[in-house]
């Protein structure tokens, strides 16, 4: 999608809300339209790998390497060992090319961040209440919360019925987000 600078959508939620079968679902129905996604996912937890204790990657960075890449005929896997936390900034910078960013999780670093839109998957009335306070700007609420109990803006839509609907809400979003840029750059000059 040539007109599109790179859109970065937070999915965030509480544990277990049903992020990762949100970020999913958009993924398969917006690359089903032709957008390039990538995804970045939040995982607090220390001392987190993804290697394989006593394979060749694991036993590489065992061995001092800070940059392990590993290649096979259809994918390829960089991980990289870091004594620090990455900016959110540096992160995004690794997904360079890409049409729509999916971020999961993230939460305190992108509640108020106005240039990345939320999709906030709630599990109750009071979650979606609290989460109208905390994050700015939302696009949609989605998740195991009973959508006639749940009556604010912007809308609850459930993902998994309706995954063309929340799609065309993204997409919606990236078009307009494109004629505001576009507008910012003719005021500005």
């Amino acid at each position: 999608m040539s007109w599109l600078r790179t859109a970065v959508i937070a999915v965030v939620g509480s544990k277990r809300s049903g992020k990762t079968t949100t970020v999913e679902t958009m993924v398969e129905e917006l690359s089903s339209r032709g957008y390039r996604i990538a995804t970045v996912k939040h995982i607090s937890e220390q001392n987190f790998t993804m290697d394989t204790k006593g394979k060749d990657t694991w036993r590489y960075a065992q061995a001092g390497a800070k940059t392990i890449i590993a290649i096979a005929p259809e994918e390829i896997a960089i991980i990289e060992k870091v004594n620090r936390s990455l900016s959110l900034k540096e992160v995004l910078r690794r997904c360079r090319g890409h049409d729509i960013i999916f971020l999961e999780g993230f939460k305190k670093l992108v509640s108020k961040k106005k240039g990345i839109n939320k999709i906030v998957v709630v599990k109750s009335v009071e979650e979606a209440l609290q989460a109208v306070k905390d994050f700015k700007p939302i696009l949609a609420f989605t998740g195991p919360c009973s959508t006639e109990t749940l009556n604010v803006e912007p809308p609850y839509v459930d993902v998994l019925r309706c995954p063309k609907r929340i799609a065309d809400i993204v997409e919606n979003s990236l078009k307009r987000d494109k004629r505001e840029r576009r507008t910012e750059t003719y005021n500005n000059v």
